[in-house]
């Protein structure tokens, strides 16, 4: 597939046009210009291009690349290392952020509900864009211990934060990445448990003072199945090879 073919899919598939994000969305280093193997992974950090180098892969596609909204400008040590091994491999560096966040049936919020069996999931219409926070009414109760024990299971790793008083859970809200900002909101809405990657030092106090259980299991670790399932779809839908790599962060 060509170069701008894929371009377009992906644009139009992720709909990037609605929402507002705080990096581009879509092609941010042009590569060569066909694509047949595709390298996925969370972030677009030196360790994943120099596997997309030694696979001599295409393109890589992530959730976090670069180009974020207050960095510096200036292309000197990491962020010049990063980009000179994509230039000089001729290789495609597609991200997408907040619009694989809130893909109905591949986003990172979908995919963390498929997971964990959280039963229909729909955005909390509170919160923009939509998607971003989403809720389930669980078919039956579940003790705060019992989900906590579920999510390090499911994730494979400790949780950062868990704070609660084992109460009764059946409604449920999460955020994947760094979402702790929208206890708040899940809370409001009724929320008997909130999910999301990290946790600040205010978040805590507004789990206890609101009765909302509070789990913070890691941004990589929430955000690990979006990307690969868009890569799987991609393999799939037009015949790529596609590997996921897994550079793991204990973030």
């Amino acid at each position: 597939m060509k170069r701008a073919e894929l371009q377009s899919y992906l644009n139009n598939f992720l709909a990037i046009d609605r929402i507002k994000d705080y990096c581009p969305n879509g092609l941010q280093v042009e590569g060569r210009d066909s694509i047949h193997k595709i390298i996925t992974g969370v972030t677009a950090c030196q360790a994943l291009i120099e596997h997309a180098v030694a696979e001599d892969a295409d393109a890589i596609l992530v959730h976090h690349g670069y180009f974020w909204k207050g960095e510096p400008a200036e292309i000197q040590g990491m962020k010049k290392r990063r980009l000179q091994l994509l230039l000089r491999n001729d290789i495609n560096l597609f991200a997408y952020h907040l619009p694989l966040d809130v893909h109905p049936r591949l986003g990172n919020n979908a995919q963390l509900a498929r997971l964990m069996d959280w039963p229909d999931p729909s955005p909390l219409t509170t919160v923009e864009p939509e998607g971003v926070v989403m809720y389930a009414e669980l078919s039956h109760d579940e003790s705060a211990v019992s989900l906590a024990e579920q999510l390090e299971q499911r994730l494979g790793r400790p949780l950062f934060c868990a704070e609660h008083d084992d109460q009764a859970i059946r409604r449920i809200a999460w955020c994947t990445g760094g979402g702790q900002g929208f206890i708040d909101a899940a809370a409001q809405a009724g929320c008997d448990a909130f999910i999301t990657g990290e946790v600040s030092e205010q978040t805590i106090h507004s789990a206890r003072e609101q009765g909302i259980a509070f789990y913070a299991a890691g941004h990589h670790a929430t955000e690990r199945y979006g990307i690969r399932a868009l890569g799987e779809h991609l393999a799939e839908q037009f015949g790529f090879a596609h590997r996921f790599i897994d550079i793991d962060s204990p973030a």
